[in-house]
């Protein structure tokens, strides 16, 4: 036996090894932990925290398995598609069709993506990059890969990673925030609802018009749109029952678990570890607030103006983070008074959040695209 073959063989992997390694190595375990002790996203954290400490061993996105899963689904978008064509399937357009209003806050939910962008100018990032950057304002992860994995493939790990970290500590985040913009009278405001009846006719006529016009208007935002309105097409029409559930269990687990291995597999130390890192995720904890005080803001302006009858807590869930917000806000209403009910109203908001932030994604692609050439 070859003693010298065997013992080059085994220190091999210790000679690329470095501190930075062994700290994104820790970062793994920290995502792992947060996923499996405090329950916080865990479908796509633990993936995520996996793969970052794959990347650090050798098994980076740039070679072997990793590199070809990273090409078949994050290069080709096709995972943030498939991942959308699930959350379609589960999502009840209902409420919003009941109550069309609730439109207005998922457009100011999405305030935060814009003025992100014009921060992350003044750091000292490009155009493509601050864009790519202010899309983790969506709160939605899907569109912010599929954004960045245009604009900025550079940055698309730590954007990944702050969109899905983020969507995972709304329950932290955002109640601080909505009792500091709200009084408890505000709080307490009961809203009523009279359930609008939805015809099926409506309900399958709606993804279908939705992508049409969105898909004209910002056609950058097509592939999104489309992914989640047949997903939602195959929930309401009620004929392809098998479709709908594949959608939204094998299809949407299969394809969150390799998006999240494939987006770890990219936090190398060399590429993860530096300035930029930190300056993305603070500036998408920053989109993340502004998100949130401008949903307020409005929502308390839709309460003046109804005079006392819409509850500003709705505004907090026009961000596109579905369902989590929405239930948040209303549990955080049902914390002051155990009787009120604003959960459907939370609801119509939290879907127009989730169209929302598509279109925003889509307009801010196209506009940059064109600017940037």
């Amino acid at each position: 036996m070859d003693f010298s073959y065997l013992l080059e063989e085994i220190s091999r992997g210790f000679t690329n090894f470095s501190l930075g390694n062994a700290v994104m190595i820790l970062v793994g375990v920290v995502l792992i932990t947060l996923a499996v002790v405090k329950e916080y996203e865990p479908v796509l954290l633990l993936p995520i925290g996996f793969g970052c400490i794959m990347a650090n061993i050798g098994m980076s996105a740039d070679v072997g398995f990793m590199k070809v899963i990273y090409d078949a689904g994050i290069s080709t978008e096709l995972f943030p598609l498939l991942i959308f064509v699930g959350v379609g399937a589960m999502i009840d357009f209902s409420p919003l069709l009941a109550q069309p209003k609730m439109v207005l806050l998922g457009a100011a939910g999405q305030f935060g993506i814009y003025g992100t962008l014009l921060l992350a100018i003044l750091l000292g990032f490009d155009i493509r990059q601050s864009a790519a950057i202010g899309v983790i304002g969506a709160i939605d992860g899907p569109t912010a890969i599929f954004v960045g994995s245009k604009l900025a493939p550079e940055l698309l790990a730590p954007i990944a990673v702050a969109a899905y970290s983020y969507m995972s500590l709304i329950p932290i985040i955002q109640p601080p925030i909505m009792k500091l913009l709200t009084t408890r009278k505000e709080r307490l405001i009961r809203m009523d609802y009279t359930p609008r009846p939805v015809s099926r006719l409506t309900l399958v006529v709606f993804p279908i018009i939705v992508t049409a016009i969105v898909s004209l208007v910002a056609p950058d935002a097509a592939p999104l749109i489309a992914s989640l309105m047949l997903g939602n097409l195959l929930r309401e029409s009620l004929v392809v029952d098998r479709l709908s559930k594949a959608a939204q269990n094998e299809i949407i687990n299969i394809a969150t678990l390799f998006l999240g291995l494939a987006i770890g597999a990219t936090m190398k130390a060399e590429t993860f570890l530096n300035l930029n890192t930190l300056m993305i995720l603070g500036l998408g904890l920053i989109a993340f607030i502004m998100d949130t005080v401008a949903g307020l803001l409005f929502g308390k302006l839709m309460s003046v103006m109804s005079k006392g009858k819409v509850n500003p807590l709705i505004g907090a869930c026009g961000i596109s983070a579905f369902p989590m917000a929405g239930r948040l806000s209303a549990k955080m209403a049902q914390d002051e008074d155990f009787e009120n009910f604003i959960l459907m109203h939370a609801m119509g908001a939290n879907t127009a959040g989730q169209l929302g932030s598509v279109i925003a994604g889509g307009l801010l692609l196209a506009l940059v695209t064109g600017l940037s050439g």
